[in-house]
Order: C-alpha cells, then sequence, then structure tokens
C-alpha cells in the first residue's frame, strides 16, 4: 500500500498498519519519499513494497481479500496523523466494539481502508473543475466509503479517469488563493526563458495577471489560408483553451491548484476578497467566488473520503492544458519553444508530484531519481532536467492485478502522429501501444479498461468533428475520440474483434461532460465479447444544457440503432445500443426523457462474483442515484 501526504516540515513517518482486531501488522520493506517544493511544503510518500494490492503478494501474508483494515502515520515519538486531523475519521460502532481507550492500537481513532482484490464496486469519474457552477460530485463519495455502510456496497476502488483539475482553466479568486499559498508555503520560483517574464516571480503583481495571461502566453502564426477563410483566424494561441485568461505557467502555481483543490486545510489562511484586478473584471471575478466558496464548503467531505479508499489516477489534457498533443502541428509548435515547453513540463511535472506517483511504482524510477535531485537543497535545481525526463517518460499506462484487471491507458503522450497533414487529429494510441494492451489483455475472462475519452462516442459529435478536421479545424472542434485517426480506429476496433479478446470488456472513460452507458456487440458473429462501455463525466462539469439535448436529438434521428447511415461509420461491424437511464427516487425509477446525463456525478459500476457487469449507476451531486437499463431495441 501506499500513502501520500503533504507537510509544512520535514519529517521521518512510519506507516502502521491493523487489522480489525487492533493487532499491528508488520510492513516489509517500507519506502518513504520526501520532496521539498518550498520552504514550508513537504510532499511525502510512504510505500509498503510488499502490499498484495501492487505485486500479488500480502505482508506476511496476512492480508485478506474483503476485510477491512486500518492505518496511522508515525510523524514523531508524540503525534500519529490521526491526532493531527481527527475530522478525516469515522466513527463506527464496530470499531468500537474491538478498541480499548488509550491503546496504541486503538482502530477507532485510525483511518481505514477495504482491501480486496476481487472487484465488486468500482467507482470512477473525470473533469472535476473548481469553479463550476453546479454541485460538486465528489463529497458523495464520503457517503460511499463510509465503513458503517454494508461491507458489500463500500467501493474497492475509486479510478480519476482524467482532468482532476483544470490547469488551462482557473478562476480569478483561485488564482488568488494560488498566490497567497505560494507566499505562505514559500513556494520555490523558477527562471523563465522565452517570455517577457524572466522569473515566476513576475507573475504575482503583473498588470496581466488577471483575466489577461493570454496576453503572456506564447502564440504561433495561423498559415493555413482555408483555415483563415473559414474560421476568420489571424494568429491562433498554442494554449487553446476557450478560458485560458488565468492559465497557469509556473510549477509552484500548479502545486498550490492541487492543494486548494484537494484539501480544506490552507483555505483556513486563504482571503477572497478582491484583489487588485482591473474594474471590468470586477463583477466576473465576484460572481466566481460565489462559486468557489461553495467548492470549498465541501472538500472537508473529499479530503476525509480520499482518506478511506485507493485511489488511482490517470490524466487528460486539462491537467496539462486544452488540446494537449491534438495534432502534430501542436505539438511541433510547442516543444519547438523554450517557454510553451516549460509550461507543459511543469503541468506533467505536477501531475507526476501529485497523481501518478500514488499508481504502480515499479516503472517510475526514473522519474523519482531526477526529481530526487530537483526537490532537495532549500530549492528547485536541475528543473530542466527533470522536465526532458518527464517528456522522454513513455510509462505513464499501467495495470492493477485485480479481478477483473484494470488496465489503464495513456491517450496523450504516445499518440498515433499523422505523417500527410501536421493538422490532422493524433491517434490517441499508436501502434506499438496497441500492440502492447492487446498482448496484456488476450485469454483473460474479464478486463476493465480505462481510456479517458469514450471509444465509442456519439455519431452525431463524431461528424461534426470529422466535417471541421476536413478542414484544418480539428483545435476548433476539440477533435480528440478514437475514431478521428484511421490507424488507430481500425487497430483498437480489431482488438475487440480478435477472437482471445476477453468475453467480458468493460470500458471506463469520461472527458466528454456528460454520461452514458453502451453495449456493444460484434455483428455477424455468434461468439461476440460483451462490451460494456461506461462514460461518467464531469465530477464537477457539465455540458451546455441546449446544445447536448440539440445533439442528442440529432443523433437518435440520424444514428439510431437501425439507422442505415451507421453503416457509413467506421464501427459499421459492430452493434451499438444506448442503455436508457432511470432516476432511482422512493416511488420507483423515474425516466429520463434522453439517453444521455447532463448532470455532475461519480460513476458506480458494480460487478458480479464472475467479474461481469452487473449494474452502471450514477451517483448524483444532489444524492440522487440514476441506473442504465438496457435498451430493448
Amino acid at each position: 500500500m501506499s500513502v501520500w501526504f503533504v507537510s509544512s516540515l520535514p519529517i521521518t513517518p512510519q506507516l502502521e498498519l491493523f487489522n480489525d482486531d487492533g493487532k499491528q501488522l508488520a510492513i516489509l520493506d517500507s519506502q518513504h519519499i520526501q520532496w521539498e517544493l518550498g520552504t514550508r511544503c513537504f510532499i511525502h510518500l510512504i510505500i509498503g513494497k510488499s502490499s498484495l494490492m501492487e505485486q500479488g503478494q500480502a505482508v506476511g501474508e496476512q492480508l485478506k481479500c474483503g476485510q477491512r483494515y486500518y492505518y496511522d502515520v508515525l510523524l514523531s515519538s508524540e503525534e500519529r496523523l490521526s491526532e493531527l486531523l481527527p475530522a478525516l475519521r469515522y466513527e463506527c460502532a464496530t470499531d468500537l466494539e474491538h478498541s480499548t481507550p488509550g491503546e496504541e492500537g486503538n482502530i477507532s481513532s485510525k483511518f481505514s481502508f477495504l482491501f480486496s482484490q476481487k472487484l465488486t464496486n468500482v467507482v470512477h469519474g473525470s473533469c472535476r473543475k473548481a469553479h463550476h457552477f453546479a454541485k460538486d460530485a465528489l463529497p458523495q463519495l464520503a457517503k460511499l466509503v463510509d465503513p458503517n455502510n454494508k461491507l458489500d456496497d463500500i467501493p474497492d476502488i475509486v479510478l480519476f479517469t482524467g482532468d482532476q483539475v483544470y490547469v488551462d482553466d482557473v478562476a480569478g479568486p483561485m488564482l488568488h488563493a494560488i498566490q497567497q499559498v505560494i507566499r505562505h508555503l514559500g513556494l520555490y520560483h523558477e527562471d523563465i526563458s522565452g517570455s517577457v517574464i524572466t522569473s515566476s516571480k513576475d507573475l504575482i503583481g503583473h498588470e496581466h495577471c488577471f483575466y489577461e495571461r493570454e496576453q503572456l502566453l506564447p502564440e504561433v502564426d495561423e498559415n493555413e489560408a482555408l483555415v483563415k477563410a473559414l474560421f476568420k483566424a489571424k494568429r491562433k494561441p498554442v494554449f487553446t483553451s476557450a478560458n485560458a485568461h488565468n492559465h497557469l505557467i509556473a510549477l509552484n502555481e500548479m502545486v498550490a491548484l492541487y492543494l486548494l483543490s484537494w484539501s480544506s486545510r490552507l483555505w483556513a489562511i486563504v482571503s477572497l476578497e478582491t484583489p487588485n484586478v482591473k474594474p471590468e473584471y470586477k463583477q466576473r471575478y465576484e460572481n466566481e467566488r460565489v462559486h468557489i466558496e461553495q467548492f470549498v464548503s465541501t472538500l472537508p467531505d473529499v479530503e476525509k473520503a480520499l482518506a478511506h479508499v485507493p485511489v488511482y489516477m490517470i490524466f487528460d489534457d486539462h491537467d496539462v492544458t486544452d488540446d494537449w498533443n491534438l495534432t502534430r502541428g501542436w505539438e511541433e509548435q510547442v516543444y519547438g519553444k523554450a517557454y510553451s515547453k516549460q509550461i507543459i513540463g511543469n503541468a506533467i511535472c505536477a501531475y507526476f508530484l501529485f497523481q501518478g506517483i500514488g499508481n504502480p511504482i515499479a516503472e517510475l524510477s526514473p522519474l523519482i531519481d531526477a526529481a530526487n535531485k530537483t526537490f532537495s537543497g532549500g530549492r528547485i535545481q536541475g528543473h530542466q532536467e527533470l522536465l526532458e525526463t518527464l517528456f522522454d517518460f513513455d510509462q505513464w499506462h499501467y495495470q492493477l492485478n485485480t479481478s477483473p484487471s484494470i488496465h489503464v491507458l495513456d491517450t496523450r503522450t504516445q499518440r498515433w502522429r499523422s505523417e500527410s497533414n501536421p493538422n490532422k487529429p493524433s491517434g490517441l494510441m499508436d501502434w506499438e501501444g496497441l500492440c502492447e494492451l492487446q498482448h496484456s489483455i488476450i485469454g483473460k475472462e474479464s478486463v476493465i479498461m480505462v481510456s479517458a475519452a469514450p471509444v465509442y462516442g456519439v455519431k452525431f459529435i463524431e461528424t461534426i468533428q470529422r466535417m471541421f478536421t476536413m478542414f484544418g479545424g480539428a483545435l476548433i472542434v476539440d477533435a480528440e475520440n478514437w475514431m478521428a485517426h484511421k490507424g488507430t480506429a481500425s487497430v483498437m476496433l480489431n482488438v475487440f474483434r480478435h477472437i482471445k479478446t476477453p468475453p467480458n470488456f468493460i470500458i471506463l472513460s469520461g472527458d466528454v461532460h456528460y454520461s452514458f452507458v453502451y453495449d456493444v456487440s460484434l455483428r455477424f458473429r455468434r461468439n461476440s465479447p460483451k462490451i460494456v462501455q461506461f462514460t461518467c463525466s464531469g465530477i464537477h462539469n457539465q455540458f451546455p444544457q441546449k446544445l447536448i439535448t440539440f445533439f442528442e436529438r440529432c443523433n437518435r434521428f440520424l444514428y439510431g440503432h437501425r439507422s442505415p447511415l451507421n453503416f457509413l461509420t467506421k464501427r459499421r461491424n459492430m452493434s451499438v445500443k444506448q442503455r436508457k437511464p432511470e432516476s432511482m427516487i422512493e416511488n420507483g425509477p423515474e425516466k429520463h426523457t434522453g439517453d444521455i446525463v447532463n448532470k455532475c456525478a461519480l460513476g458506480l459500476l458494480q460487478l458480479s462474483e464472475d467479474g461481469t457487469e452487473k449494474a452502471c449507476k450514477l451517483i448524483c451531486a444532489d444524492g440522487t442515484r440514476v441506473e442504465f437499463t438496457p435498451s430493448d431495441e
């Protein structure tokens, strides 16, 4: 097992593990990693290397699947993490029955988690933007992982499938909080080359700091005449997010964003009173402040939940920047300039420090070695060398040896680039990566594949993206889907058609800011694998309601299950049926008007004993539940 946390002082912590009788278990070959990001900011990762979850071997063969275990972190000879953060603990009656007050092994005062290799409940979701106007769904996780629930109802694992933060779309009040945290924690600054600013210190107090950062971001000339004619583009920013007015630039800004997104601790020292912003932006600041305050009010439930359940993550574009590596032309522009390359590298570095380092550790040793050199000695040293190491790294994907096994894809850094046209969308994975995926799943009975973007999207939306792409406008419509690149689409669909592909294949995805479930089977084949795609997005983001309603109606009319237009698509040899969502309320199920749910929610995948999908549900931000039922078509 691995425990990750941040402290304001350098410490040498020790991980303690207990069973449900309060007996302390031995942790073999424990490893502690500490990185200094500021004078009062130290990241810690404690790894019990002999963990059953990662290597298939229990600590002394004492961990048993389906049982609850308890842990604590000894910070010093006199203080434990549970004593420092009592609000993160659950009061559990069954724990108290087995505990004696005052004992070191008193499990009623510890953090806990359910250990299971055989999965029955998997929570997943993506796209959590702090200043979105709706309620955040992530606090609902605190109710799901409560140890007072029935054991069969508690999630075994949580998968965050992309856009855990929005580095490219930050609200004014959040940016104001970030600057205060940088000062409070003494987060180290960095030199910046190729820009009008020479150091990250220059960002604080800069005239374009709030709502005008696009003037500080790199730009490139748009040379495509046809695109100019159609879309009136004279100059196009490399950082293409429509809301890049407060795009983060420096590593210390991104570090502060992560701290403020997952914990309530620093908000106690933050003031959201209007800073020195230009008069034309003050009302916008106040409007965003309402949403940020709502977001902050529920963070105690978020940090409590994350302390009691195994969590794994993978990036998508907004963790770094919108349209990250979308086309070969985009990559050539960004990585060919020192300034833009540094911004992207900082975001990847922040992902590694706050998300990637918690994933299976085996392949991460080159990054850990580089980070050890960079984040020590009271300053950031060898910053550029670390970024180059991150750019060269090609093992962000990983596999969990659970039952069914989980295969998490890197759909961002190992892309299948177009050789014919730099403005064509790149395939989400290259040929080598897809071959490796196929090799890892062949012969298994059941697998879960995590893809940030849905493999099977809404066909009408994909058609619009294809039309814009034909005229070089892939960046305009965010043309990132598996079918946008002929080679990638062909190989991925062949993976499903392979005779040894697992008969039970579950795809978990997000990205699109709405939720739906597809049942997929092969046409013209008796022994087709059962493919279920469960798309849940976003945790705290939604698609414009009027627009998604229009797209859904057009899709149903043009690409219904029996529509002949299906034979014109790349997946014509597959039957794709959309499930119907029903809200589970006291008086019984309530049907939705459409097949797409546009609510902030967490996805709950429930599995049968044999690893097959039993139910796909949404846990919405307001506490209601939506279940997707198979179509009768």
